[in-house]
């Protein structure tokens, strides 16, 4: 079985090769540096991280790669609220919703077999076929110890 970045990093060629575009080292670089964050990451702290490797690449560069990552099908962007985009990875084969605290805005990511059937049974009652969907839930962390927004 492959690594799923083995394949992110394949699907990337392929549309790098389709589309006429250079293979360059600051692309790998920022390739390099986003398949290993964790988490939702934004333009800002990936390039702090490809700096580390680069620090000759600039915002510019790394928000340009960003988007062809994700028009490449290599990554997703998601917007919560009016925080600044973030990205991951794209899970083939998988999915996941999000909760947000509103104080905080701690992202907890979350799978659910049985919101994702009731969304089905939901989008036939209303005679549709469902094809995709986004959710994202908004709250606040219950303990107030643990919420980063009282730290």
């Amino acid at each position: 079985m492959r690594d799923s970045s083995a394949d992110l990093r394949e699907r990337l060629v392929q549309y790098m090769r389709k589309n006429k575009l250079k293979h360059t080292s600051q692309r790998q670089a920022i390739v390099d540096a986003f398949l290993g964050m964790s988490g939702h990451t934004s333009i800002d702290s990936l390039l702090v991280e490809v700096q580390k490797i680069r620090p000759s690449v600039g915002y510019a560069t790394v928000y340009r790669s960003l988007k062809m990552f994700v028009a490449a099908g290599v990554a997703s962007e998601r917007r919560f609220g009016d925080g600044p985009s973030l990205f991951e990875p794209v899970e083939q084969g998988s999915h996941h919703d999000h909760l947000i605290c509103v104080l905080c805005k701690r992202i907890f990511e979350f799978e659910d077999p049985i919101i994702e059937e009731q969304q089905l049974v939901v989008a036939k009652k209303m005679g549709l076929r469902l094809t995709s969907h986004r959710m994202t839930l908004f709250g606040e962390c219950v303990d107030k110890d643990s919420c980063k927004a009282n730290r």
